[in-house]
């Protein structure tokens, strides 16, 4: 019988060892794949039970719940990345709370994040958020239009593009979300050719808890894991 984690400790170890297991199979650095412990709907102690176990990156999806809560966790080492669609109105607190933005997906957003994060006297990490699956229901900007919005932001003095992310739709078998990780690595290879000057554009945020290990072997840099770390989620 296959032994399941219970404890959050345990959880993350049984994380760790798959992220180096999908390494050694396609001959990648375990250092180049940082785990996002996405914390959404998890409170504090449960988050500081993560944190003691090494955890060094958290993922948050709403502004409300991150500006209560990230007050609470001693931020000493974290790192909080924002993963949910973001709204342009709410740019001031995501660059006041946050060290990367995944989700950025429009020129206006970009606009108003440089402006927030100067005021706040520091530069944003962003990452351009692409809906390569074409769903009508997902965020994301259009794949052909990620290189003019990259060029765009790169322009904007407070902000640093570092990559792109994506989602693909939701799927029993993580082989079927492989096409979807391949088509944002290849983007991501043909906007550095097409841009030299954004540079390399090194992170790929893409995988969750059903298909991380498949992302990492088509070569997410930022894997975004909550339900194998923290349990099923408790929506209230």
């Amino acid at each position: 019988m296959t032994h399941i984690p219970q404890s959050i400790e345990e959880r993350i170890e049984h994380v760790r060892s798959r992220i180096l297991q999908a390494c050694s199979r396609c001959g990648r650095e375990p250092a180049g794949v940082s785990l996002v412990a996405v914390s959404k709907t998890v409170e504090p102690d449960r988050i500081w039970q993560a944190l003691a176990r090494g955890v060094t990156i958290l993922g948050e999806n709403y502004i409300r719940e991150a500006r209560e809560k990230i007050p609470l966790i001693d931020k000493s080492g974290v790192s909080w990345h924002y993963i949910g669609h973001l709204q342009t109105n709410k740019a001031k607190y995501a660059a006041a709370l946050f060290d990367m933005v995944h989700s950025l997906d429009s020129l206006p957003l970009a606009q108003a994040l440089n402006r927030e994060a100067k005021k706040n006297g520091r530069v944003l990490q962003v990452l351009v958020q692409v809906n390569v699956s074409g769903e009508l229901t997902k965020s994301g900007c259009e794949p052909g239009d990620a290189a003019g919005l990259i060029a765009a932001a790169a322009n904007l003095q407070h902000l640093r593009v570092q990559g792109l992310m994506s989602m693909p739709p939701p799927a029993d078998d993580p082989e079927q979300s492989r096409p979807f990780f391949t088509a944002l690595r290849r983007l991501r290879d043909d906007i550095v050719r097409q841009l030299p000057g954004v540079g390399a554009l090194p992170e790929l945020s893409m995988g969750m808890s059903a298909d991380f290990e498949t992302a990492i072997e088509e070569g997410a840099t930022l894997v975004r894991v909550g339900t194998l770390i923290f349990g099923e989620r408790s929506y209230v």
